[in-house]
């Protein structure tokens, strides 16, 4: 794991989504570092489209989130479920934070909904549960009876619509792959009219924080993934002609590396426990747009596959200084193998 060793000031992490104060997504910070000649630059997201080559190909999660906190009860007991991961049709990993719930017992949600405890694992703080209703039917119950995942540094409710990205299409994912976020509509027009393309893959972000400074081991914790075959075509198109392949979250690249063979991408729909840090040889992505990562976060650990670790806190620490924000509705980072 990481050893990055950053204190993140309170007011940096980001309370809220930009545009309630600033009236569009793409109004956050990007900072773009090139690690080739250690250059970095400060702008505006909405200035991507300066820092990409015609030829580029950039890869999105189409993964759209769903409400994936549950209120429920043990008997007269209240208790929260989070989801952390899909089993199969019926079955989750959750996070339940009442240690006192055992295997067999049976939690309510609604006249409709329960599920029953049905393994605990003693290595990590997750449980599966079986769900009475399964398929379609379930999905729609959380969406009738769940609620957004939201960490302590949001203060107040935020609507499902703000954890999506615009181009979200497949529920599954229980926290936002937010790298895409700060997108709109109007942004990646321009980033083709500018003679950059764009593909979509398919991957279910799992819960990302266990609480009580614990996070969940990424081999532990597989994610189901779908690279589709158009996807596959294009960025192997571009890998043929010089262009770079930029993935737009650490997600992609979990996927595009899990479904290359001899670089190149096969089209696959799996599941992927691939653990990418600085030992690992990327065979596909050759940049990265991600947002700003928890020094204790997997994710940081596969920044350093792009970026030389000291590189890496050395652009943390100035993005510290510049006022960058944290987490899910914070500013964002461009890492790029090319000239700036």
């Amino acid at each position: 794991m990481n050893a990055m060793t950053i204190q993140i000031p309170n007011h940096l992490h980001a309370k809220e989504p930009v545009e309630y104060t600033k009236g569009s997504r793409d109004q956050v910070k990007l900072m773009v570092t090139n690690p080739r000649n250690n250059q970095i630059v400060h702008t505006k997201f909405s200035n991507l489209k300066n820092y990409l080559q015609k030829g580029d190909l950039l890869v999105f999660n189409n993964s759209r989130t769903i409400p994936s906190v549950l209120d429920g009860s043990v008997g007269k007991k209240s208790v929260e479920v989070r989801l952390a991961h899909r089993l199969n049709d019926a079955q989750w990993k959750v996070l339940l934070l009442d240690k006192t719930i055992d295997i067999g017992d049976t939690i309510i949600f609604s006249k409709t909904l329960l599920a029953v405890v049905a393994e605990k694992s003693t290595d990590i703080p997750l449980v599966t549960l079986t769900f009475s209703q399964s398929g379609v039917s379930l999905m729609e119950a959380f969406y009738r009876i769940g609620k957004p995942i939201h960490y302590e540094y949001i203060e107040k409710d935020i609507p499902l619509d703000a954890y999506q990205t615009v181009y979200g299409t497949v529920p599954g994912s229980v926290e936002l792959a937010s790298a895409g976020r700060p997108f709109t509509w109007t942004m990646m027009d321009g980033l083709k009219s500018s003679g950059m393309d764009i593909a979509f893959i398919q991957l279910h972000t799992g819960l990302s924080y266990y609480e009580n400074d614990r996070w969940p081991d990424p081999i532990q914790q597989p994610e189901h993934y779908h690279v589709p075959e158009r996807t596959a075509e294009l960025v192997n198109k571009t890998k043929q002609s010089g262009g770079r392949v930029i993935a737009v979250g650490t997600t992609v690249v979990r996927a595009l590396e899990s479904a290359a063979k001899k670089n190149r991408v096969n089209p696959i729909r799996s599941s992927t426990n691939l653990y990418i840090n600085q030992s690992f040889s990327l065979q596909i992505v050759d940049g990265l747009l991600t947002g700003l990562h928890e020094p204790e976060a997997s994710h940081l650990d596969m920044l350093s596959a792009f970026i030389d670790p000291v590189l890496l806190k050395s652009t943390y620490e100035d993005a510290i200084k510049k006022e960058y924000k944290w987490h899910e509705f914070g500013d964002m980072n461009l890492i790029l193998a090319g000239a700036l």
